[in-house]
């Protein structure tokens, strides 16, 4: 039995197996170029021709080398060669003695990638190669990367320490040689350490801020080494400050641009952005004067978007974008205006002193009070600036203060200012107007009254213009006459038409001596009246022209006579003593009836200058002058307007309040007028005729 086991072990049979021979190791070997890898292996052969004493030998061979007479890659045997250069690259770190036969490789090459099989010699009959249990080593490219630990944010001026680590197992492998490299390490740097990790202090400054710092691992003799670069991220200040501006939901942000003024139409879409540059990321926010309207999370993305979905006028002001962080911070703002047609158009009545009255709205109508001034205030809000001009019936006003178009001022009103006043504002993007009505008001004007004897009764008219249009009313002596009325003595009719109002008074029965009539004519803003002084009544003046026509014939030529005497003694006597004829007014002898005409104005119309009846006044149709008919004689009594005698205290009072004064003259026909006497009594509101 003993010389057939050794028969197979001599011939390296397949019953080797059997026999007590075996080996164990792994099939395929990987390892990156230039690092180191070990091979666990175990094997057994049998108790053969050897004692605990006999030492062992191991062999690894590359495939399809004569194990007999080639060189080995490792070997135990200190009498054999190797084929490896240096020697140490491949080391049997396993004890063939002990049943262990690991393999050590170090600074693995790419050439180094074949099947190696492992050869055992102990005594004289174990010798054994293992062929059929051979492993495959596999060199790839070095490819894994050292680590580097760094803080994520470096503070200026603080030392910090960085280390690089390369995860490898080092147990019976030679450590790698590691060094740094970058702006950030002071030259010379720190000398080349081998360990397993490397350790870096540095001081970063802020100029270090983005620069790169290397950790370099060399693993072999021939240059093979991995490296990791890392970024340096160094504390600062904000900076690089932006913003960019959309003008619609979808489209990209416009460049930023170098004015700092922004211009968008009202009911316009814009999108503000605003980003920045620093680190750690810095806190923004945006905000309109000092109303912070957003702001962005400490850790954001470094961008705040700000939308307006449409600009109003009240969007317009300065927008600032702030960004901020522990380090400092940095703004910039931008000037919105948002542009719009004029809107909130507005007139308003001012003082002399330029306070406000009232706001007049559109189609107000203005009564202004002819004679007195007026100043109107057009304001509107718009942007660009308005331009404001005022329009009085189609015809453009110059502005009173070039400098201040929307300020109107009319020092006098008269009536052909009455219209349509216009107020227009206009700009590039469009215009609005305001239009009112000024109506010009005005006292009642002089009264025209006039009487005429109709049958058995007189018959009286008056008529006013005025506006608004006054309300005529008549007084007999102190009893009021009013309305359309009429009894078995009186009648009065009444009407208007425009600025016109005219009454008629119709008087029946007896009238006696004294007879006062007045017609009265007011509105809101003044009042005038005539007075009418009958003396004597009608049936004494009838009576006394149809009885007495002969007599008073006689006298009245007699007086002549004796008239044309007196005067040629006067004006003698007034010859000798050197002064003038002084004329005299008197009545006597006269039998006709007297009317006096008083005008009695009110407060706001004494301060309306004193002009004669023109054309454009001219009483309606129907209104008669003021004068008497007899149609026995060829008599009139004709009312004229002109200044009547005033005392000094009335000629004061008549320099600032001119007033209508109305009189009675007496034209008798083919008669010569007697020199009269001056009345006594100026301030009378009528003269007694005497008769003799």
């Amino acid at each position: 039995m003993l010389l057939l086991m050794l028969l197979a072990l001599l011939w390296g049979g397949s019953p080797a197996q059997d026999l007590g021979f075996s080996l164990q190791v792994q099939r395929v070997v990987m390892v990156q170029e230039g690092l180191c890898v070990r091979v666990p292996c175990t094997l057994s052969y049998p108790p053969l021709g050897w004692t605990e004493d006999t030492p062992a030998l191991g062999y690894w061979f590359l495939a399809g080398t004569d194990s007999s007479v080639g060189r080995p890659v490792a070997t135990n045997d200190q009498n054999r060669a190797v084929r490896t250069v240096p020697q140490d690259r491949f080391q049997l770190v396993g004890d063939p003695q002990n049943r262990n036969c690991s393999l050590l490789i170090r600074e693995a090459l790419v050439e180094d990638s074949a099947p190696y099989f492992f050869r055992v010699e102990r005594g004289r009959y174990v010798q054994y190669s293992f062929l059929k249990n051979q492993f495959y080593l596999q060199v790839t490219a070095l490819t894994q990367q050292p680590d580097v630990y760094a803080p994520e944010i470096l503070e200026p001026g603080h030392q910090v320490t960085l280390i690089c680590v390369f995860n490898w197992t080092f147990e019976e492998c030679p450590a790698p040689t590691f060094s740094w490299l970058g702006a950030a390490v002071s030259a010379p740097g720190p000398r080349p350490t081998s360990s397993y990790f490397s350790v870096l202090t540095l001081t970063p400054r802020p100029q270090d801020h983005g620069t790169h710092l290397t950790c370099r691992v060399d693993f072999s003799r021939k240059g093979v080494s991995t490296q990791r670069t890392i970024r340096l991220n160094v504390a600062y200040a904000p900076k690089d400050l932006v913003i960019s501006v959309s003008r619609a939901n979808t489209s990209a942000l416009e460049p930023p641009a170098h004015s700092p003024h922004l211009e968008a139409e009202k009911g316009q879409f814009l999108r503000l952005l605003c980003a920045a540059n620093s680190q750690p990321p810095a806190t923004l926010s945006w905000a309109l004067e000092d109303r912070v309207l957003s702001r962005s999370h400490p850790q954001g993305s470094g961008t705040l978007e700000l939308v307006l979905p449409g600009v109003k006028p009240g969007d317009s002001g300065c927008y600032t974008c702030r960004a901020e962080n522990r380090l400092g911070s940095q703004s910039r703002t931008l000037d919105l205006s948002v542009q719009y047609a004029p809107e909130n158009l507005r007139v308003m009545t001012l003082h002399a002193n330029r306070t406000v009255l009232e706001n007049l709205g559109n189609g107000t109508s203005l009564p202004v009070l002819e004679g007195q001034s007026l100043r109107l205030l057009c304001v509107t809000h718009s942007n660009p600036p308005a331009r404001l001009s005022w329009v009085l019936g189609g015809q453009t006003l110059s502005p009173s203060q070039p400098t201040d178009p929307g300020i109107l001022e009319l020092p006098q009103i008269q009536m052909e200012h009455e219209g349509d006043l216009t107020c227009q504002a206009q700009n590039s993007l469009g215009s609005q107007h305001i239009s009112l009505h000024l109506s010009v008001v005005y006292p009642p004007r002089p009264l025209s009254p006039s009487c005429s004897w109709e049958g058995e009764g007189l018959h009286c008219s008056c008529s006013s213009q005025a506006h608004p249009a006054p309300t005529l009313r008549w007084r007999l002596g102190e009893g009021l006459l009013e309305g359309n009325h009429s009894n078995a003595s009186w009648t009065i009719t009444s009407s208007s038409a425009g600025p016109w109002a005219n009454s008629s008074l119709s008087l029946s029965g007896p009238l006696g001596s004294g007879l006062r009539l007045s017609c009265e004519a007011r509105n809101a803003h003044g009042k005038q009246r005539a007075t009418v002084l009958l003396l004597p009544d009608k049936g004494l003046v009838s009576k006394a022209f149809t009885n007495g026509t002969f007599l008073g014939i006689g006298i009245m030529t007699l007086l002549f006579l004796c008239l044309l005497l007196v005067m040629k003694t006067l004006k003698k006597k007034q010859t000798q003593a050197g002064t003038p004829p002084r004329p005299r007014a008197t009545r006597r002898s006269t039998i006709l009836d007297y009317i006096n005409v008083f005008p009695n104005p009110g407060p706001l119309a004494q301060n309306r200058k004193a002009t004669r009846s023109s054309p454009s006044q001219a009483p309606p149709p129907g209104a008669h002058s003021l004068e008497f008919k007899k149609n026995q004689k060829e008599l009139h009594v004709v009312a004229h307007t002109c200044p009547g005698p005033k005392s000094f205290t009335q000629a004061s009072e008549s320099e600032n309040n001119q007033e209508e004064l109305h009189y009675a003259t007496l034209h008798f026909l083919g008669l010569r007028p007697w020199e009269t006497q001056e009345p006594k009594d100026t301030y009378s509101e009528y003269t007694n005729i005497k008769f003799h």
